[in-house]
């Protein structure tokens, strides 16, 4: 019976071994088909530009007032609440609505929130 117990605990181990060695973290994979690898994607620097020009100012889309699905995205506390919404709408494609972004700027907004969405 000893045996066969630590035979079965060794075959377990091997299999969660192997899987968890086989799966990419977020970081390595972006979660939106780019990769987080180098990118160090920065509120002010990075996401806030494109929040002026493609979702916010530019669109009305998520302008302030806006009443939009979201609401308005015109700050780090806003778009920060709603990051876990924005990736997936970013990474299906739902948004940008009426547009679209390159994926250097998908990466960047997966990227800063995969991070965990640091005002900076």
């Amino acid at each position: 019976m000893k045996k066969i117990t630590v035979t079965l605990f060794l075959a377990i181990g091997c299999v969660l071994f192997n899987i968890s060695c086989s799966k990419k973290s977020s970081a390595d994979t972006g979660s939106g088909g780019g990769s987080c690898t180098g990118v160090s994607a920065k509120f002010a620097a990075d996401v806030q530009p494109i929040l002026t020009t493609v979702c916010s100012i530019n669109s009305n889309c998520h302008a302030s007032g806006s009443i939009n699905s979201g609401g308005p995205f015109t700050n780090h506390a806003q778009v920060a609440a709603k990051a876990a919404a924005i990736k997936t709408a970013i990474s299906n494609g739902t948004m940008p609505q009426g547009g679209s972004l390159s994926q250097a700027q998908k990466n960047a907004f997966i990227c800063w929130i995969d991070s965990g969405a640091p005002n900076n």
